[in-house]
């Protein structure tokens, strides 16, 4: 009996770990989730592009996203959160590109 407790509290400690792992570590923008990549955009590492997912949740939530992974890059690549948006890609403009369900914006970070 004793080996039969031990095996079903660990298993029961195995399933509560790892049900509350992933979720806390998800940035959320409007109560949502929006899968974002930021990646270096051409020869020159200030120049970034930013992928945004599942767009059809909220085109403000996926702004924020973007906005959030393209400060994010900027910030580990250059230590400055400072961006120069290429036009068509500000997030706090009226229109950004949007593809199906992604969204792309493009920028550069500014050195200081």
């Amino acid at each position: 009996m004793t080996g039969k407790r031990i095996m079903i509290g660990v298993l029961a400690a195995v399933l509560v770990l790892g049900a509350c792992a992933k979720p806390g570590d998800r940035e959320m923008f409007d109560g949502k989730f929006y899968p974002a990549k930021a990646k270096k955009d051409g020869d020159r590492r200030e120049d970034f592009v930013v992928s945004v997912r599942r767009v059809g949740q909220g085109i403000e939530g996926a702004r924020k996203a973007g906005r959030h992974e393209a400060i994010r890059y900027c910030i580990k690549a250059f230590g400055d959160s400072s961006i120069e948006w290429q036009p068509g890609s500000d997030p706090d403009a009226a229109t950004v590109t949007t593809e199906g369900d992604a969204l792309t914006m493009r920028g550069s970070c500014v050195e200081w």
